[in-house]
């Protein structure tokens, strides 16, 4: 089975998170390549750039599904996932969709974690899209700026540990959704300090799209 994860925004680094979160659970036999999208945005935060980056999408299924057994969008707000459904005869697994169903398997309730204010609407609309807004316990996201968004893991990792507890604590989450491309891989790391379950939605994709 053949495997392309494409990473709509156009940071190689984050393509590298991405493939190393997702290849820690890649069964045996199972191929992964990974993409980065030539055009678009370093990162995606807005719904316009989210427009940008589902073309890229598209434009990277038209040239590559046929040699591919299916295909994940990874990004979190799964930008072009419909519109991939809708034109191309493989399966296309979104990081969020798949991240959230994975908690809806492990909880009552999730709460989803990031690094930024400026995700925050987007990602509610992506809740509500996907018709899990019922599930949602809540969204925390980090205030403050950070330096690269490559290494933000690194530089927030306490922060977003602290996040995760306040929606265990005060938003009844059952389980806690690490968001964000650049989060991939920080699940493995942190879970000795969140007593919930945490989703690592890279993971997550890769095993729903096997």
């Amino acid at each position: 089975m053949k495997i392309l994860l494409i990473n709509p925004n156009t940071t190689e680094a984050l393509t590298e998170l991405l493939t190393e979160a997702a290849r820690r659970v890649l069964p045996e036999g199972v191929t992964l390549d990974s993409v980065t999208a030539p055009t678009g945005v370093p990162y995606i935060s807005t719904r316009t750039e989210a427009v940008l980056g589902g073309l890229s999408v598209l434009e990277i299924l038209a040239e590559r599904h046929q040699d591919y057994d299916a295909a994940i969008i990874a990004a979190f707000g799964d930008p072009g996932l419909g519109a991939a459904r809708e034109l191309f005869d493989i399966p296309v697994v979104g990081l969020a969709e798949a991240g959230m169903l994975t908690a809806c398997m492990l909880g009552g309730r999730f709460s989803i974690v990031t690094f930024a204010q400026a995700l925050g609407p987007w990602y509610r609309e992506c809740v509500d899209w996907h018709r899990l807004g019922a599930r949602c316990a809540s969204v925390r996201m980090l205030d403050g700026q950070f330096s690269s968004i490559s290494d933000v893991q690194a530089e927030k990792t306490d922060l977003l540990v602290g996040l995760a507890m306040r929606a265990v604590e005060e938003d009844a989450a059952d389980v806690i959704v690490l968001a964000g491309a650049p989060l991939s891989g920080l699940a493995e790391q942190v879970r000795d300090r969140i007593p919930v379950p945490v989703i690592d939605c890279a993971a997550a994709a890769l095993l729903q799209a096997v």
